[in-house]
């Protein structure tokens, strides 16, 4: 590993603040990342920085005051993933009750005709590939912890769903949208998909998948081995777009020949963690670790640059997504006009 990146990721967590005053899934991707620092390294600056953003934020009935009831946006979902662990390192039973109240929101939270959660209720009737990080890792560790996997299916119904709209076949590649309705600006009339493959949009895939592979019961073989196999072909598709000397991914995947195009941060980081997390779970083969790596050095060695004497993490995009109404309509001039930035929780 470069020897700059845990002094990177410790100046980062120790100084970092609140995305924003709402519940948000910006902070639990940072948190996630110290949770998963924490069981990595031992160092308890990360446990501490979860468990005080989760204090301030959980009140003791495990109502979350800045949790916005009446917005439906499966983005809130996310953070309720670190509930677990805020739960097992401490055993406070406000953070049982966050979970019960996270978990409500699922429950109520409006789906498409085909079963699919929508993205958010100012984008209704829509699936983005964004959602399923958001939400089915964390519905999964609460079928883990206490549903016995009762509701199982209809995670696993919800990828296959994915599949079925916004899979591209001959790209090997999933769309980043989809609207079951067809009213759309940016989708097309005929499918309902958006017009093209964003790197983080897949990212968010490929790490929704092998998140709910490892928490997923292997003896349940159906379920596991349809997560697997579209982890597998998932992971087969994108590698064909690699830059070869990098082996970094394009912020717009397929067209590293338009100008503007770049090697974004953290889309890469995305595919690199999935990979790297596929072989350890032992559902990609040992093979494939090597091309973790090698995404994960490039990016240390090209994306964490040096600026004021301070190290920054760079060329990542601030944020994308498709409308609402005429807004953000999913060309390739979009998704490279969107603001490149430094250190967000994103990358």
């Amino acid at each position: 590993m470069d020897g700059r990146v845990l002094p990177y990721l410790e100046h980062y967590v120790s100084t970092y603040q609140d995305y924003k005053v709402n519940w948000n899934y910006e902070d639990g991707c940072v948190l996630v990342g110290c949770i998963r620092l924490y069981e990595a390294t031992g160092n308890t600056l990360y446990r501490d920085k979860v468990l005080e953003y989760l204090d301030r934020r959980v009140a003791e009935d495990g109502s979350i005051p800045s949790f916005s009831v009446t917005q439906y946006s499966i983005d809130n979902i996310n953070t309720g993933k670190t509930l677990f662990f805020a739960l097992k390192e401490t055993g406070a039973e406000k953070y049982r009750k966050a979970i019960e109240f996270h978990m409500q929101r699922l429950q109520g939270h409006p789906r498409c005709q085909c079963g699919n959660f929508w993205h958010k209720e100012i984008y209704p009737n829509q699936i983005w590939l964004d959602g399923l990080y958001m939400a089915q890792p964390f519905y999964m560790a609460w079928e883990k912890e206490y549903d016995a996997y009762g509701h199982l299916s209809d995670i696993t119904s919800q990828f296959k769903n994915v599949r079925r709209f916004l899979y591209d076949e001959a790209k090997g590649l999933y769309y980043h949208g989809f609207d079951e309705a067809r009213i759309q600006p940016w989708c097309d009339k005929e499918t309902g998909l958006s017009k093209n493959f964003w790197l983080r949009a897949m990212g968010w895939y490929l790490m929704a998948l092998v998140d709910c592979i490892e928490l997923c019961d292997e003896q349940l073989y159906e379920h596991y081995r349809c997560l697997v196999d579209l982890l597998r072909e998932s992971i087969h598709g994108i590698l064909k777009y690699q830059d070869k000397e990098t082996g970094m991914f394009y912020q717009v995947i397929d067209r590293a020949d338009a100008e503007g195009n770049y090697l974004e941060t953290s889309g890469s980081a995305m595919v690199a963690c999935a990979i790297l997390k596929g072989v350890r779970l032992h559902v990609l083969d040992a093979s494939y670790a090597p091309i973790g790596q090698k995404i994960f050095d490039s990016i240390c060695r090209r994306a964490l640059r040096e600026e004021n004497g301070q190290l920054r993490l760079c060329d990542i995009c601030r944020v994308a997504g498709l409308g609402p109404g005429e807004k953000r309509d999913g060309s390739v001039a979009y998704y490279l006009s969107e603001e490149v930035c430094a250190d967000d929780s994103k990358g």
